[in-house]
């Protein structure tokens, strides 16, 4: 792929405005020296304005969502991706969440503009396991485990039953819900079906991948290793 075209799907701008920065000289390899349109360079040796490329496609994030944003693209409030680069709006193929959280959930959240990364994860086939950590208005009454593990509960205006899903019991108002689906509001929904109501609600993983130390409205790039981590729970 030609460095003007590469550097325009990366949302750098568009084309002619690609065109121009090497015009001006903007575009320089990691010894300052200016890249020409046509120069053969490795991504990783490309410079804009003295910063290093923006990663290729194929790219995913890891984020730890924020309460008060939503994973809209066009919500009049807050979104996921005003953390992001402004360019990476722009990116062709366009960074898209993997699955979504509601504005009052938090944690982990995955972005990637590789389509069949996004469809693998989220698959039902792939049963890939979500971890909540919910804090309830109310006690535990000791039987939700049993019903949510039993892959017969139903959930009002569904046609089919929850797949089996494990909860930990941390404290009497605080638990950990593992799920492998991904419904509406499932893991709220799943508490209210026994009474109880989630006043707080954070991902800590997705299959092996958990967030680590990263602050909340923070994110980075994930290596191939750990994409793979999302794969080996």
């Amino acid at each position: 792929m030609k460095l003007v075209k590469l550097i325009a799907n990366l949302g750098y701008g568009s084309r002619k405005d690609v065109a121009l920065m090497f015009r001006e000289g903007r575009i320089t390899d990691p010894d300052g020296e200016v890249l020409y349109a046509d120069d053969k360079v490795p991504h990783e040796h490309i410079r804009v304005d003295d910063e290093p490329l923006d990663p290729p496609m194929g790219l995913a994030l890891i984020m730890n969502k924020p309460l008060g944003a939503t994973c809209s693209r066009k919500d009049p409030g807050r979104v996921v991706y005003d953390l992001l680069p402004p360019r990476y709006r722009m990116r062709d193929p366009a960074l898209s969440t993997v699955g979504r959280l509601d504005r009052d959930t938090s944690g982990l959240l995955l972005f990637t503009d590789d389509g069949a990364l996004l469809h693998r994860i989220i698959s039902p086939r792939a049963q890939v396991t979500k971890v909540y950590e919910a804090v309830l208005a109310q006690d535990l009454r000791g039987d939700e485990a049993a019903l949510f593990a039993s892959g017969s509960m139903m959930l009002e205006a569904e046609k089919e039953p929850l797949a089996p899903a494990q909860l930990e019991v941390i404290e009497p108002r605080r638990a950990r819900l593992a799920i492998t689906e991904g419904r509406y509001h499932q893991v709220r929904r799943m508490f209210a079906a026994v009474g109880n109501h989630v006043e707080a609600l954070h991902r800590v993983s997705v299959g092996g991948l958990t967030l680590g130390d990263l602050p909340a409205g923070q994110w980075r790039a994930l290596s191939a290793d750990e994409v793979a981590q999302i794969f080996s729970a």
